[in-house]
């Protein structure tokens, strides 16, 4: 069997680019077919890329024996009923973040990739950086003392009022699309949260153009956010102990990898290798696939994240702290 792994990408979403991008840079990952329900944007789409098949249909693409893994980027309501005919199909499948606003639906396709015995993963890209690897190194060796506080950021302004992330239909939002990182880099830092509390502000179509929340982890760690989709371009991460703090400008797209140690002597800049988190995110894929790695997300993660953004919307609904 190759090492190449040949990919199939459902959807012609903008953020495919990236991964495209990323493929281009491996010989362990071959992207030979995408799919639309436009089958004229899926052959304009393919002839424009260079990819070897288009398809009309997302059941078509599934269909082809020589596609092993899928990647979907479709709207959010769409990620867990796609994953799982995927997962039935026989392919392995990397499904564009977040997998669900519910840890319900987040587990019966797990339950589905386990039954099929293939590989389910939620594509948080950041999570594959060098950048994010040293985070948590840091501090875990105690650069920072003992850790008290966690702080992140995501927003950035969206001036079209017909983009799919407004759309609740579709489980829009900025808790979402951009706050879901913020969630993800509390978890990696703090564990699961025992106790949550959000706040949101509706946009004219009902989904949240603004949320922030506050999480208590075990051993007394509290942590806050912010996102939105009516903010400035803003994206940090701060980890606080009793000894100082790691600062990161650029947390989640890391394309200028750094990491601020900021102690009572001063700051120190701690350089990290420059990497491309698209291109680490497939290999990781594919070296699974073939057995030659761990998958760096896995179930556990994917089920944690979806748990705590349902009790991050469930107290903003409620207006009231929810435990976990």
């Amino acid at each position: 069997m190759s090492a190449t792994v040949s990919w199939g990408f459902i959807s012609t979403a903008n953020i495919n680019d990236k991964l495209l991008a990323g493929a281009a840079e491996s010989d362990r990952v071959d992207v030979i077919a995408v799919a639309s329900r436009d089958a004229a944007r899926a052959e304009a789409y393919a002839r424009e890329r260079g990819i070897e098949r288009a398809y009309r249909s997302y059941e078509e693409l599934l269909d082809d024996p020589d596609v092993e893994a899928v990647y979907i980027s479709l709207p959010n309501s769409m990620h867990v009923e796609w994953s799982i005919r995927a997962l039935e199909a026989g392919k392995h499948v990397l499904c564009e973040k977040p997998l669900s606003r519910r840890a319900e639906d987040v587990g019966r396709a797990f339950d589905v990739a386990e039954q099929s015995d293939r590989l389910l993963m939620e594509a948080f890209m950041y999570r594959h950086n060098p950048q994010t690897a040293k985070l948590v190194e840091l501090v875990g060796a105690g650069a920072i003392g003992r850790l008290r506080l966690v702080r992140a950021s995501f927003s950035f302004p969206l001036a079209d009022a017909s983009n799919v992330r407004l759309n609740p239909s579709l489980d829009g939002g900025g808790l979402m699309d951009v706050g879901c990182y913020c969630v993800s880099g509390l978890r990696l830092l703090g564990g699961e949260p025992e106790q949550v509390y959000g706040q949101q502000v509706l946009s004219e179509s009902g989904v949240d153009e603004l949320f922030t929340g506050t999480m208590r982890f075990p051993g007394n760690v509290l942590a806050q956010f912010d996102s939105g989709l009516v903010l400035p371009e803003r994206d940090e991460l701060e980890a606080i102990g009793e000894e100082g703090s790691l600062f990161l400008d650029d947390p989640w797209h890391c394309k200028r990898p750094v990491i601020e140690l900021r102690t009572a002597g001063g700051v120190e800049e701690i350089a990290v290798e420059q990497a491309d988190s698209y291109h680490l995110q497939l290999e990781n894929m594919s070296d699974a696939i073939r057995g030659e790695a761990e998958p760096v997300l896995g179930r556990q993660d994917a089920v944690g994240q979806a748990r705590a953004i349902e009790a991050l919307y469930r107290s903003a609904a409620e207006a009231r702290p929810v435990s976990m």
